[in-house]
C-alpha cells in the first residue's frame, strides 16, 4: 500500500527558520509581555545585546576586502545608490498611500525599511547560485553595512516624522554609544580576535540570533503594553504586503535593467541585483530598537515581512539566473565566485 507523502516546500522557495523563531518570539511577547521590573531588565539586556551585535559586525567585516573593493567603485556606487537613494525615494513616494492604504505607523515602518543597509550573507549566497560576481557581492554588502551604520540613523532622523524617530541629542548619543562605538571597537580588535571568532562562528551565530530575538521580544512587549497592535487589522496587513511586493518588484527590475544600461556585464549585474534590492533584518532590527524606542514593534513589522519576501523571490530568480546564459569565457569569474563564496561564509556567517 502506497503511503501518500505530505506536501513539501520546494527547496528553492525557502522559509527562513529565523523568521519562524521571530514569529514565536512575537507570539511570546503577545502572551507574556515584559512589564514592570521585568521590562526594565529586558530593556537593559536589549541595550547590551544591540551593542554586542554591532561589535560582532565590526569584527567580521574585513577592512582589507573593503579596500580591495574600491577598485570596482562603479559597481559599489550603483549598489549604494539603490540602497540609500532609490529605496528612500520610493519610500517617500509611498507616503501618498497614507491614510487610505497604510496607517501612519505602518508607513513609518515601511519608510524605515527603505533606509536600512543591504544584506551580506544572502546577497553572496544568491549571487553565487546565479553564477554572478561573488567578490563584488561581498564588497558591496560590506560597504552597505558600514555606510548604513552612519547613514541609516541620519536618514531616519531627517525623513521619518511624527516624533517616532526624531533626531535629537539623546538619539544621537544612543546611536553613537550603541551602534557606532561598538562597531569601531570590533574593527580595531579584529586583528587580535578575528581568528578566534572565525573558528567559533557557529556558536557566535547563536549569540547573534539570540540577541536579535531579545531585541524583538522587548520591542513587541512594549508594543503590547502600549496597545499598539490594535492598530493593525488583517486588511491593513494585506495592504502592507501588497505595497512591499510592488517595492521589491520595482527594485529588482531597476537594479537588473539599470545595470545593463550602465554597461555592466552579466556577472556584475547579478551582484547589483541581489545586493541592491535587499534589506538587512539583522542590522535593521537593532537600529529600530534604538531609533524608535517604544514604537519599535510596528516599525520593524514591515522589515520582517519584507525579509521573508525577498528571500523567497530572490531564491526563484537566482535559480533561473543560474541557467540563463553562459558565463563569459576567458574570465576567472566562475572560479573566483566559488572560492570567494567559501571564504565569505567564514567571514560573514551571521550577518544578513
Amino acid at each position: 500500500m502506497n503511503r501518500r507523502r505530505s506536501p513539501r516546500m520546494p527547496s528553492w522557495l525557502p522559509v527562513d527558520p529565523f523568521i519562524l523563531a521571530l514569529i514565536g518570539t512575537v507570539a511570546l511577547a503577545a502572551l507574556l509581555p515584559a512589564s514592570g521590573a521585568a521590562a526594565d531588565i529586558a530593556g537593559g539586556a536589549s541595550t547590551g545585546a544591540v551593542a554586542l551585535l554591532f561589535f560582532l559586525y565590526g569584527t567580521r567585516l574585513s577592512t582589507a576586502e573593503v579596500v580591495d573593493g574600491v577598485k570596482h567603485w562603479r559597481l559599489h556606487v550603483t549598489v549604494l545608490a539603490c540602497t540609500f537613494v532609490l529605496f528612500p525615494l520610493l519610500g517617500l513616494a509611498a507616503g501618498g498611500l497614507v491614510p487610505y492604504v497604510l496607517t501612519p505607523q505602518l508607513y513609518s515602518g515601511l519608510l524605515f525599511l527603505c533606509l536600512v543597509p543591504s544584506t551580506v550573507q544572502s546577497s553572496i549566497a544568491f549571487t553565487s547560485m546565479a553564477r554572478g560576481n561573488v567578490p563584488a557581492a561581498i564588497c558591496a554588502g560590506s560597504f552597505s553595512s558600514i555606510v548604513g551604520i552612519m547613514i541609516t540613523p541620519l536618514l531616519a532622523g531627517l525623513l521619518i516624522s511624527g516624533g517616532t524617530a526624531g533626531f535629537s541629542a539623546d538619539s544621537l548619543f544612543k546611536i553613537v554609544a550603541q551602534l557606532l562605538l561598538p562597531f569601531l571597537a570590533g574593527q580595531l580588535l579584529r586583528r587580535w580576535i578575528g581568528g578566534f571568532l572565525a573558528r567559533h562562528k557557529k556558536l557566535l551565530s547563536f549569540v547573534d540570533r539570540g540577541s536579535i530575538l531579545l531585541v524583538v521580544y522587548t520591542a513587541f512587549s512594549q508594543g503590547m503594553i502600549a496597545g499598539a497592535w490594535h492598530q493593525v487589522t488583517p486588511g491593513r496587513l494585506g495592504a502592507l504586503l501588497a505595497v512591499e511586493a510592488v517595492l521589491l518588484t520595482v527594485m529588482l527590475a531597476v537594479s537588473w535593467y539599470g545595470g545593463k544600461g550602465l554597461g555592466f556585464d552579466r556577472a556584475d549585474r547579478v551582484a547589483i541585483q541581489f545586493a541592491g534590492s535587499k534589506k538587512s533584518l539583522a542590522a535593521g532590527l537593532p537600529m529600530a530598537s534604538v531609533l524608535f524606542g517604544a514604537h519599535a514593534s510596528l516599525a520593524v513589522l514591515p522589515l520582517m515581512l519584507f525579509h521573508q519576501m525577498q528571500l523567497m523571490v530572490c531564491a526563484v530568480i537566482a535559480k533561473r539566473r543560474s541557467g540563463d546564459g553562459e558565463l563569459e569565457t576567458g574570465s576567472a569569474s566562475a572560479s573566483a565566485s566559488v572560492s570567494a563564496s567559501a571564504s565569505a561564509e567564514a567571514e560573514v556567517a551571521a550577518v544578513r
